[in-house]
C-alpha cells in the first residue's frame, strides 16, 4: 500500500522525533528523512509530501490525518459510476450510473466485462448494448454545446463531473426504487473536493456514497459503468463526425489541434462549439494553426 500526505513543517517534525530510532540513510536528494518501520517505508520530501509505503502504511499515516478509506466489500447490490470524455477535446462528457444485482453477476463474467481502458473500442461496442439492455443504469450524456453553456455558466471541469456523478446516481435510486448498499464513484478528484461541489447541487443520494481510485479495476457495477460511458461517447463522435464532415478523433494531442484549424479555415471558428469543448487549450492552438 501507497499513501502520500502533504504535512506541515511542525508535523514533519513530529513525525522525524517519533520515528528517530527507525532512521535511515536515503541516497535521494530530494529525502529529508527517511525510516524502515518493520516492511514499511516513511520518506519525507523537501517539498512537504510524505510517502508511507508497505503493509501497514494506513496504520503508521493514521497518527498524521491519514482517514482509511470504507471499502465495501460486496460485489452487488451496488451503484458505480464513471465518466468518459473529460479528456478528449472533442465530443461530448458521458456520465453512467449502474447497478449490480446478485442475479446478473454471472451474466457480467460470462461476457467480459471489465474495466472499458482494458477493452478494445471493438469488444465494447460488441457487449455495451447488452448492458444497456440488461443493467438498470442511467446515462447522462451531455453534447458538446451544452457542455459549453454550463461551464460558460461558472461551472469548471470537475465540478461539472461532481453534478452528472450527483445527478446520475440520484436518478438511479429513484429508479430502483430502493437503497442500494454502497455507491462507488471512480474517484477523478478527492472527498473533500467532491463534497464542496456536491453540496450546491440540488438533488442527493440517499446512500453514502465512497470515491475510490481504480474502481473500475474492483467493481463490475463501475466497470459497467465505464463501458456503457465510452459506448456512448464512441457513438457521440461518430455522429458529430457525420455532421461535422471530419474525422474527429479523441484525446487532446497534435491530431486534435490540426482537425480543428481545418474546421475553423472552412466553417469558422464558431462551428467548434457544436463539436469540441471549447476550454480546453486546443481551441487557442487551433486558432494559432488556421491563421498561418
Amino acid at each position: 500500500m501507497n499513501i502520500v500526505l502533504k504535512l506541515e513543517t511542525k508535523e514533519r517534525q513530529q513525525l522525524a522525533e517519533k520515528y528517530k530510532s527507525y532512521e535511515q540513510v536515503s541516497k535521494n536528494p530530494y529525502i529529508t528523512f527517511f525510516a524502515k518501520v518493520g516492511k514499511t517505508s516513511i520518506s519525507v520530501y523537501t517539498s512537504g509530501k510524505v510517502v508511507f509505503q508497505g503493509n501497514e502504511a494506513e496504520k503508521l499515516a493514521s497518527d498524521f490525518g491519514h482517514i482509511a478509506q470504507f471499502v465495501p466489500q460486496k460485489q452487488t447490490n451496488l451503484i458505480g459510476t464513471d465518466e468518459v470524455g473529460n479528456g478528449s477535446y472533442f465530443g461530448g462528457l458521458m456520465v453512467t450510473a449502474s447497478f449490480v444485482s446478485e442475479e446478473n453477476l454471472n451474466f457480467l463474467k460470462e461476457i467480459g466485462v471489465a474495466d472499458s481502458k482494458k477493452l478494445t473500442d471493438e469488444k465494447i461496442c460488441q457487449i455495451a448494448p447488452k448492458l444497456i439492455d440488461r443493467i438498470p443504469h442511467v446515462a447522462l450524456v451531455v453534447e458538446p454545446a451544452k457542455y459549453n453553456e454550463v461551464i460558460a455558466s461558472g461551472y469548471n471541469a470537475v465540478s461539472i463531473k461532481v453534478a452528472l456523478h450527483n445527478q446520475a446516481i440520484y436518478l438511479l435510486e429513484k429508479q430502483l426504487g430502493h437503497k442500494p448498499e454502497n455507491i462507488v464513484i471512480d474517484a477523478f478528484t478527492t472527498e473533500a473536493n467532491y463534497k464542496k461541489y456536491v453540496n450546491k447541487e440540488q438533488n442527493h443520494p440517499l446512500t453514502k456514497v465512497t470515491l475510490l481510485t481504480k474502481a473500475e479495476d474492483q467493481f463490475l457495477a463501475v466497470a459497467v459503468s465505464s463501458i456503457i460511458s465510452r459506448y456512448l461517447f464512441l457513438e457521440n463522435l461518430k455522429k458529430l463526425s457525420k455532421e461535422s464532415g471530419f474525422t474527429l478523433p479523441s484525446g487532446a494531442g497534435n491530431l486534435s489541434d490540426k482537425i480543428a484549424a481545418q474546421i475553423i479555415k472552412s466553417q469558422g471558428v464558431d462551428a467548434l462549439n457544436q463539436l469540441a469543448k471549447l476550454h480546453f487549450a486546443n481551441t487557442q492552438k487551433a486558432i494559432k494553426i488556421a491563421q498561418l
